[in-house]
């Protein structure tokens, strides 16, 4: 067994909590006996779980707290209003020691927010970034930013790589992850200025791994780099393009195959083939989105999962701290040639 390691849940957050939260965080207790876990929200409601549970209830301690910031609520009404709220009192457990890392299946706008007011940036970042992993031809690969920051310059794009080039190596044990810029050609010349400023940065970085320079959209599910790195616009509409021809894939294999009775037959006999297809893209087993470039590890698991989504969610919230990618992040800033407090005076 490897040393205890307490994780901070925000057991409120999700369309299905608490119920969803409980039932993954049982699922994650098997699977790393060593993690203890301590959750905030509405005693009321998560305690009848736990007594249903009574090895997760062992490894556990309940924090009560009424107050929840609901989907719909603005990351700055959120971050006012929210300072009692299960979100929050998650996130300050890391800050003050108490917890080593915080899962939420909540509001994402707010959990940034609120994440980045109390764990703050680690020295040299200015913006933190949503990382997550894409299922590809060649196996996983790792994007970001997803969202987080719509407009970006050549530093903030340096700064993902950096921080995209610890998380494969932390998550996907990728000892010299190739990494590259999503552009809208692989040329030299395509392109704006932030891009080949970046591009610059990067091929003189000394960074573990091979900077491939720029790829472009087909190259993510070819598996062309095992890091992308965009800006959160480019990167959100992206996942959200992917997302949706997955659906669509779908729904016109169940039309296809409920088209005829021989078609449904065919089914039958691919149905082992069919079942090791839906495993293989199962989103469920991508969730949970690291929140790169905070001074502490924050993860944010997909509102609309089920127990073992949130439990996978939970895994890669261990996996960062087992492998220590706050650790890598700083040791790797340290490798540009740029002053250590550059980014934290742009931002003031």
């Amino acid at each position: 067994m490897g040393k205890a390691l307490t994780i901070a849940l925000d057991a409120m957050g999700g369309d299905a909590a608490p119920g969803m939260v409980v039932r993954g965080a049982d699922i994650a207790r098997e699977r790393f006996p060593e993690v203890r876990f301590a959750m905030f929200g509405r005693k009321a409601d998560i305690a009848p779980l736990l007594e249903r549970k009574r090895r997760l209830k062992d490894v556990t301690t309940l924090h009560h707290t009424d107050d929840v910031v609901s989907s719909e609520e603005k990351p700055s009404v959120a971050l006012r209003s929210g300072r009692q709220s299960s979100m929050r009192l998650a996130i300050n457990a890391v800050q003050e020691g108490a917890a080593d890392c915080v899962v939420s299946a909540g509001n994402t706008g707010a959990l940034m927010a609120m994440a980045k007011f109390v764990l703050k940036t680690l020295p040299g970042i200015n913006r933190p970034a949503i990382a997550s992993f894409f299922p590809t031809m060649r196996g996983e690969s790792v994007m970001l930013d997803l969202g987080a920051n719509v407009s970006c310059d050549a530093e903030n794009l340096v700064d993902f790589a950096v921080m995209g080039n610890a998380f494969a190596r932390s998550v996907l044990g990728l000892l010299q992850p190739s990494y590259a810029l999503l552009n809208v050609g692989s040329e030299d010349t395509k392109g704006h200025e932030s891009l080949h400023e970046a591009s610059g940065i990067l091929k003189t970085s000394g960074l573990p791994g091979e900077f491939l320079g720029f790829v472009e959209g087909d190259d993510i599910a070819k598996g062309s780099a095992d890091v992308i790195v965009t800006d959160g616009f480019t990167g959100n509409v992206a996942l959200k393009t992917a997302e949706g021809t997955a659906k669509l894939i779908n729904e016109y294999m169940r039309h296809t195959f409920r088209s005829s009775v021989l078609a449904s037959l065919g089914y039958l006999l691919a149905r082992p083939a069919m079942r090791k297809l839906r495993k293989r893209v199962d989103p469920r087993g991508y969730n949970g989105a690291m929140f790169l470039g905070l001074n502490g590890i924050a993860v944010k698991s997909h509102g609309g999962t089920d127990a073992l989504g949130f439990a996978n969610a939970i895994g890669v919230a261990v996996d960062m701290h087992r492998h220590g990618i706050i650790e890598k992040i700083r040791s790797d800033l340290a490798l540009l040639d740029r002053g250590p407090d550059k980014a934290q005076v742009a931002a003031v």
